[in-house]
């Protein structure tokens, strides 16, 4: 096994009127080499964001976040750093994660309604480190969504099944996008 490397988190990509956000775990290394959050091809993310918001990985990156910022969907990830040979979550060394400030951004866009959750870790983290910190009005305004991850790596779900899962985000799209993407 590699040794472990420090792995940072992107900056949030999170526009006005943000309603939901999505929180990964970390980058993968074909992430941070890309410098494209959820870049791997064989991740789920980007197929189910072209089929709910036409954010499809057909598009350059930067139209696929100007597509969910307008979708009223942003994403980041719930630690700032960490520890990790390699890209999966379960090699994330013990102690050595970080959390983002999701508490400090969810009190900077109040717009948040819900935050979607991609995969087993990124909600283990939330629970642990995150979820204490937010003040219990504002927890209490939010819904918190556990999806399965779009990992490639996550191969127990059908890619149907996580699909079926991922179009609870439509709940929160802006008005002017549909379940599938098209206008209203």
């Amino acid at each position: 096994m590699a040794p472990p490397a420090l792995v940072a988190s992107f900056p949030p990509q999170v526009g006005a009127g943000c309603r939901v956000l999505v929180l990964g775990t970390v980058p993968s290394m074909r992430s941070l080499h890309m410098r494209q959050s959820f870049a791997h091809p064989h991740n789920l993310f980007w197929p189910f964001m072209g089929t709910l918001f036409d954010a499809g990985v057909e598009l350059p990156y930067a139209e696929r976040i100007a597509r969910l910022h307008a979708a009223g969907i942003g994403i980041w990830d719930v630690l700032k750093q960490c520890e990790r040979p390699g890209s999966l979550d379960s090699s994330i060394r013990a102690g050595s994660e970080v959390a983002n400030d999701i508490p400090a951004l969810l009190d900077a866009y109040l717009t948040i309604a819900a935050i979607a959750l991609n995969g087993a870790r990124a909600q283990q983290v939330f629970a642990r480190r995150i979820a204490p910190r937010i003040d219990v009005r504002r927890s209490r305004e939010i819904e918190v969504l556990a999806l399965p991850s779009t990992s490639p790596a996550n191969a127990s779900i059908p890619r149907a099944v996580k699909l079926d899962r991922w179009r609870a985000l439509s709940r929160w799209a802006a008005s002017g996008v549909g379940a599938q993407g098209n206008p209203r």
